[in-house]
């Protein structure tokens, strides 16, 4: 009976020493000690959930990356938004005034009123004082 009490202690140290527990607190006493806890074993064991939290961490930064080119393409859009709401209002005033003064040119004309438009731009007289 002690024989297979100590052949089972022998065992569980060796399966300890091979990296097949995940126990934190022997993984934190093997890093305190200067021991590898990331050993071959380790990976050949739980090779699955290593590959699983390889392509996670991969598609979090693939996300990422994606995220702020958007960001990036979402404010270069923004910009042109402004840029065409600014020229927007531009014709828009330009076309108004326009209409607006061919409407009370036709509307003199109708009036037999003889009124042109000013070839030269108005000017303010002043006296000089001496």
């Amino acid at each position: 009976m002690a024989a297979a009490k100590a052949k089972n202690k022998k065992q569980k140290n060796e399966n300890e020493d091979q990296g097949f527990t995940l126990n934190p607190l022997t993984l934190v006493q093997r890093t305190l000690q200067g021991r590898m806890f990331l050993t071959l074993e380790f990976f050949k064991r739980y090779w699955l959930y290593v590959v699983a939290a390889t392509v996670m961490m991969l598609m979090y930064i693939s996300n990422k990356y994606v995220y702020q080119s958007d960001m990036a393409k979402l404010g270069e859009l923004k910009v042109c938004l402004n840029n065409a709401r600014t020229d927007y209002v531009d014709a828009s005033s330009t076309y108004n005034s326009r209409i607006l003064e061919s409407q009370m040119k036709s509307y003199i004309d109708s009036m037999g009123i003889d009124l042109n438009v000013s070839k030269q731009p108005p000017y303010k007289i002043t006296t000089e004082e001496k």
